[in-house]
């Protein structure tokens, strides 16, 4: 059998900031129920010294800032993005760090809360998990989320008409053993126990419709890194557009699932 052609960790770094506001329009939110498990378990409230992995264009921080994340400490490795999180998030709540993760020096033990929305498996997980309950106050909570376009308990009529036309490459976020990274309970919760740093670790998930016209398929699948790192990418775009008018009536509906992992550093 062949092995599969992966994108390399460092391709989701600066794959996503060609058009930000493209880009932010695009993906859709998290359900609020995630951001309420970071207020009534993790303790997200105002005052909160909050870090965050990966911010992108801010879906997430966004919503962080709003519950009271201050001062929130946004890394984000594509500078393109990191503006944009500036200039839509103004205040002094807000601290953007143009560099990756690993690189970047933050004080040990001094956050509240670490936070990764659709991000985290772009990054080496022991290594990022190891530095993550470093930063961590002890009692200190860790979440990551992700909103997953699929859902294996139901049919998905857009995927099938079109998933040939995706192919390969693949990102981290398809994960090992056929499950996605973010639907991996078993792996994820494996790796925060081998910390360990954490003494409470669980994750919990939703489904939910996501419905498009063909103009908003278009849009969500061009940020889609698969799509993004192929040659052919504006064929590709145009096909999955007339399918979605023609085929599908200009009504698509994608299966959603949204994971939440969250532990709490010992202490």
């Amino acid at each position: 059998m062949a092995t599969p052609i992966k994108l390399a960790r460092q391709f989701g770094r600066q794959a996503f900031g060609e058009n930000p506001t493209r880009y932010h329009t695009a993906r859709p939110d998290y359900p609020e129920w995630v951001y309420a498990t970071l207020v009534s378990l993790c303790g997200l409230c105002r005052d909160t010294a909050v870090f965050e992995i990966g911010a992108g264009t801010g879906t997430a921080t966004r919503r962080l800032l709003e519950l009271g994340a201050n001062p929130l400490t946004a890394v984000e490795p594509d500078p393109r993005l990191a503006d944009f999180l500036r200039a839509t998030n103004p205040g002094n709540a807000l601290n953007v760090i143009a560099a990756p993760f690993e690189e970047v020096p933050l004080p040990e033990g001094a956050f509240d809360l670490g936070v990764s929305a659709t991000a985290f498996h772009w990054l080496n997980e022991d290594a990022a998990l190891g530095k993550i309950a470093r930063l961590l106050r002890p009692g200190g909570w860790w979440a990551a989320t992700w909103n997953v376009f699929g859902d294996d308990s139901q049919p998905d009529p857009f995927h099938e008409a079109t998933k040939d036309l995706l192919g390969p490459p693949a990102n981290p976020s398809a994960g090992e053993r056929g499950i996605p990274f973010a639907l991996d309970s078993a792996a994820r919760l494996a790796a925060l126990k081998q910390t360990g740093a954490f003494d409470v670790a669980e994750d919990r998930t939703s489904r939910w419709p996501l419905i498009l016209d063909a103009d908003q398929t278009v849009a969500l699948y061009a940020t889609y890194s698969n799509v993004i790192a192929r040659p052919d990418r504006e064929d590709v775009l145009a096909e999955i557009g007339r399918i979605a008018r023609d085929v599908f009536l200009n009504r698509v509906v994608r299966n959603m699932t949204t994971s939440l992992y969250v532990a709490r550093r010992v202490g």
